[in-house]
């Protein structure tokens, strides 16, 4: 019999997906059990078996590799049709469609796309228009619109959405001063003609519902629709989900609540846990075979998550055998701990391993310093993953927003940025009165530079001013007319950019000439794959910046190639490594300090946990420490709770130079810490008196009038020792533990 290379690779779970016709459909997708996989044999299964044609098909990612590798993979299968494929993150396969449609939203042709730093520009000004806002925060402000677009609660719904949601509070403003602070946010955006990152989801979910003859043609050229990482999708996304599968309702769904970590982003958990709600006649497919981790690993996973109620059932299986045992550590204080990672990783080394096979993983930023420098004095290179990606530094910001505001007149945040960059003599005063004109006169910032006799007569600006709209309608021109490559190397050489960096001559100055050496190089490059413009490089680039370089490495320039990668646990989500070193397991931590007020944060917290374990392929390290320095002080420090939800024997202590030793795990309420250079009586009184409570979260409870519940906060001490507990019919509540009357469930 014939082999199959669509179905032979595949194990019977993963085949039973791929063959799945029409319909919705849930593909349930652990960690490390070949969804993309899975996905791709199922394009090119629906194109072989069932006739459809490579532009039916469209395959939603969260990220430009994902889309890129998914269009890969499935070009080793089918050649050349996956050329129409329509492959694509929701960003930018709604950019597309807006760019076509978007008059039916009252965007005009070539509209601009706002990153964060030209947010922050527009809402300090519109702060300084609200009473009592002269001051605010716009960065926080910024975060509560993005969260508000994320929900699709346009400007007028706000107040009444956002009260019902968080309080009439938001970042410690009445709600009503934001909301209006949101509304004329939205007004500058519209009367600048452009749309910021959440708008490019909303937008198109807009115009969906005021134009069904659009949404129609899409529908007509995503008549498959594939979406990756459905755990993540936030309320725009979701709802653009629906409205392209529409009443054919041929979904495939694809992701894992396991790994559901990012609600601090708009995702909503309830998207995948409900998806039979929405679509009751769906088919479910659960992948769970694991071919990354060995079998130690797996069990340790498994009997973390399943300790959360908010989750579809499945168990982790390796097709890896059960290699070595996980191994626990337990430091003297975060110095210790840092050392005993740069023994693990010199180990590691001599075992015939390799820097770029480790990464070590925590749950805040703030844990690297101590971890760098220990790496650094055992001579191990190391990187940084998360930072500032290449399109947020600033020279390369800079040198957009000319071509920006060359090809938008409206443009006014692109203008302002450039006004004085290179400086041209041109001051804030000057750049108060343009927009101080513009706004009288309710026109744009541009047509103010183009009237500076009219706005600053009788002074020298007015022929800076003057070169300067001269300099902007030359780049309009070249624009229109030079490729992508010739027109920036046009912007670095007319607007004196690049000069003005020589005749710096600094360091940091060779540092930005080499940044915007680049940006050319890469610009060149794209331009010879796609044959794009100028406009059509700012929109991927705009793509590029506000999803791909959030998880860029933001390593020094002179960090070898093979190098440890330090990271946080959110970082890591869809990386794998054959050696994982996951320090910090410790209360307020792991779980976060801030995440102990609720059983939905707490479980968040524990599929934090999970995703960092299930990265590790051949050797997985636990570490924590009995004392930690915080805001200064050294402090004792617990085990993380969610220690306490592994059976026993799932791990091997290790001592110091990682050689296994006997020795009792960490139990609830009585472990007391090792302390460098003592111990005994006066350590264990100090133990006992900063954890008088006896619970640390996670504890079964009943309490005389709420009935039973689960502890998940402990704060303060002796009489005022607080328990938060989330009872099953009372929902949480905070206790004075004296008072409490609380009992083993």
């Amino acid at each position: 019999m014939a082999s199959d290379p669509l179905l032979d690779p595949l194990n019977d779970a993963q085949r039973q997906a791929v063959m799945h016709a029409t319909g919705p459909a849930l593909v349930v997708a652990g960690a490390g059990s070949g969804k993309t996989r899975t996905v791709v044999h199922r394009i090119a299964y629906l194109m072989r078996e069932h006739a459809v044609r490579p532009h039916e098909v469209l395959a939603v990612t969260f990220t430009n590799k994902a889309a890129g590798e998914l269009r890969e993979r499935v070009a080793e299968l089918i050649g050349p049709p996956a050329r129409d494929l329509w492959v694509a993150t929701f960003h930018s396969a709604c950019l597309r469609v807006l760019r076509t449609y978007g008059a039916h939203v009252g965007l005009e042709r070539g509209f601009g796309i706002y990153d964060d730093g030209d947010q922050l520009d527009v809402l300090k000004d519109v702060l300084q228009s609200v009473r009592g806002l002269e001051d605010g925060n716009p960065r926080a402000l910024r975060s509560v619109i993005d969260r508000a677009k994320s929900n699709l609660w346009s400007p007028e719904a706000f107040e009444e959405a956002a009260a019902k949601a968080w309080g009439r509070e938001v970042s410690g403003l009445p709600i009503e001063l934001v909301a209006e602070v949101f509304a004329r946010y939205q007004a500058r955006l519209r009367q600048a003609n452009a749309v910021d990152f959440n708008d490019i989801l909303g937008r198109t979910v807009e115009l969906f519902d005021v134009a069904p003859e659009v949404l129609e043609r899409v529908q007509q050229r995503a008549v498959f629709v594939h979406v990756d990482e459905y755990q993540d999708t936030n309320a725009a996304q979701y709802r653009l989900t629906q409205q392209l599968a529409g009443e054919r309702r041929n979904l495939v769904a694809v992701g894992d609540p396991d790994q559901s970590i990012y609600a601090f982003r708009g995702a909503d958990l309830r998207n995948i846990l409900d998806f039979q709600r929405d679509y009751q006649d769906a088919a479910v497919y659960r992948l769970e075979t694991n071919y990354r981790s060995v079998g130690s690993v797996l069990k340790l996973a498994n009997a973390l998550i399943e300790q959360n109620q908010g989750r579809l059932e499945k168990v982790l299986r390796p097709a890896k055998g059960d290699g070595e045992p996980v191994a626990l550590f337990r430091a003297n204080d975060h110095r210790a701990e840092a050392d005993f990672v740069a023994r693990e990783v010199e180990a590691w080394l001599g075992q015939g391993g390799s820097y770029d096979g480790v990464a070590v993983l925590y749950r805040t930023n703030a844990q690297s310093r101590v971890l760098e420098e220990s790496l650094r004095k055992a001579g191990i290179p190391a990187k940084i993953v998360g930072g500032v990606g290449f399109y947020e530094r600033r020279e390369v910001k800079d040198v957009l927003s000319y071509a920006r505001a060359a090809l938008n007149p409206a443009d006014d945040v692109s203008w302002r940025r450039i006004l004085a960059r290179p400086k041209r003599g041109i001051g804030r005063t000057t750049e108060d009165a343009l927009v101080a004109w513009a706004a009288r006169k309710g026109t744009r910032f541009s047509d103010a530079v183009q009237q500076a006799e009219e706005v600053v007569p009788g002074t020298g600006a007015v022929a800076r001013l003057r070169d300067f709209a001269a300099l902007m309608d030359d780049l309009a021109e070249a624009a229109a007319t030079l490729s992508a490559t010739a027109f920036l190397k046009a912007v670095l050489d007319q607007s004196g950019y690049l000069q003005a960096l020589r005749d710096e001559g600094s360091f940091e100055a060779r540092g930005r000439m080499e940044n915007l050496d680049e940006l050319i190089s890469a610009v060149a490059e794209w331009e010879d794959a796609s044959g794009g413009g100028i406009g059509d490089f700012l929109d991927e680039a705009a793509l590029l910046a506000s999803v791909d370089d959030r998880a860029v490495a933001a390593a020094n320039d002179d960090v070898p190639a093979s190098s440890v990668t330090l990271m946080t646990l959110h970082n890591a989500k869809g990386l794998e490594f054959p050696l994982v070193l996951l320090v910090g397991l410790e209360e307020g931590l792991i779980p976060h300090r801030s995440a102990s007020g609720s059983l939905p944060e707490l479980e968040e917290e524990r599929r934090l946990l999970y995703v960092g374990i299930t990265r590790a392929q051949e050797r997985l390290v636990l570490v924590h420490c009995a004392s930690r320095m915080t805001f200064g002080r050294t402090e004792f420090a617990r085990p993380s709770r969610f220690l306490e939800d592994v059976p026993r024997g799932m791990w091997q202590e290790v001592d110091a130079l990682g050689q296994p030793q006997a020795g009792a795990r960490p139990s609830r309420g009585s472990w007391t810490p090792p302390v460098a250079g003592g111990g005994g009586a006066a350590v264990r009184a100090a133990t006992a008196a900063a954890a008088p409570t006896g619970f640390r979260g996670g504890e079964r409870v009943r309490h005389p009038s709420f009935g039973g519940g689960t502890v998940v906060g402990v704060r303060g001490e002796g009489a005022k020792a607080e328990v938060t507990v989330v009872f099953e019919k009372a929902g949480a509540k905070r206790l004075l533990l004296r008072f409490a009357n609380l009992s083993p469930a």
